[in-house]
């Protein structure tokens, strides 16, 4: 049996940048040992996989290694999908997830998620973690309800110039690390490491504006900024903190399309 699939580079309207997601519309739920099975093949960041239901559509996003509660670039690929593939028509379109429903609105050739903003707690700085990172933060947060902390950095070229080591970081700490710090020519930068999920360096990290969002709009007394995510790949987010929501616009452009050899 054949399945479409899609790959989409998401928050960059460039081929080549932003970060790559595998899409797959699916008419109903496999076994899960296949769609991590599918997922580790890929052997992207994220393999999405939507089923359609009543008043919008089941989202399940996959890493090469485990099932995740939120992802944000594979949800802004799922919706780019329906949009430019599959002949979706409405203003926006609702995804049932394991967070809860989440929405993507079409505007001007872009594409806004609608995501929760996570809370944060002040941490002591983790030794091992920074011994990993071969640098200390600032700030050390925890980011509520996720299984992530924020490390605070004095400057972009800090946070550029980090090379962890990531076999030390995973045996440092079972969680993802998100490293900040002000932009020169952005609000803020960021990137995110995950040998936790399966993922040394996730190239753009919208589950991460989660949180970045309501600590930088609490840092710079502002709701909208700008954001990118220096990755080698690389990836631009305009945000919003609103009403406890962050909202997040960016573009997407498909790589490839093509069929899957689906077991039966």
């Amino acid at each position: 049996m054949k399945m479409p699939i899609y790959q989409v580079d998401a928050f960059t309207t460039e081929l080549f940048r932003g970060n790559p997601a595998a899409v797959m519309p699916l008419d109903a739920w496999p076994e899960d040992h296949l769609l991590q099975a599918v997922a580790s093949e890929n052997n992207l960041s994220e393999t999405a996989y939507l089923v359609a239901g009543e008043g919008g559509y089941a989202l399940r996003w996959f890493t090469p290694e485990v099932e995740v509660d939120l992802c944000g670039h594979a949800t802004l690929a799922s919706a780019h999908v329906l949009y430019q593939h599959l002949g979706y028509a409405d203003d926006s379109v609702r995804f049932n997830t394991r967070s809860g429903d989440l929405q993507v609105r079409r505007e001007n050739g872009a594409y806004t998620l609608d995501f929760p903003a996570y809370a944060l707690a002040e941490m002591e700085v983790d030794a091992a973690v920074c011994a990993a990172l071969g640098a200390v933060p600032q700030q050390a947060l925890q980011v509520e309800g996720a299984a992530k902390r924020l490390y605070v950095f004095e400057s972009e070229e800090e946070v550029a110039a980090l090379s962890p080591d990531f076999a030390a970081l995973l045996a440092a700490c079972d969680q993802s690390i998100i490293v900040t710090a002000p932009g020169t020519s952005v609000d803020f930068v960021s990137r995110f490491f995950g040998p936790a999920v399966g993922v040394d360096e996730d190239p753009v990290t919208g589950s991460a504006h989660c949180a970045l969002v309501p600590y930088w709009a609490g840092r710079l007394g502002r709701p909208r900024l700008d954001a990118r995510q220096i990755s080698r790949r690389g990836g631009e987010l305009q945000c919003e903190l609103k009403a406890g929501r962050v909202l997040m616009t960016g573009g997407c452009v498909t790589f490839m399309q093509g069929e899957v050899h689906w077991p039966r």
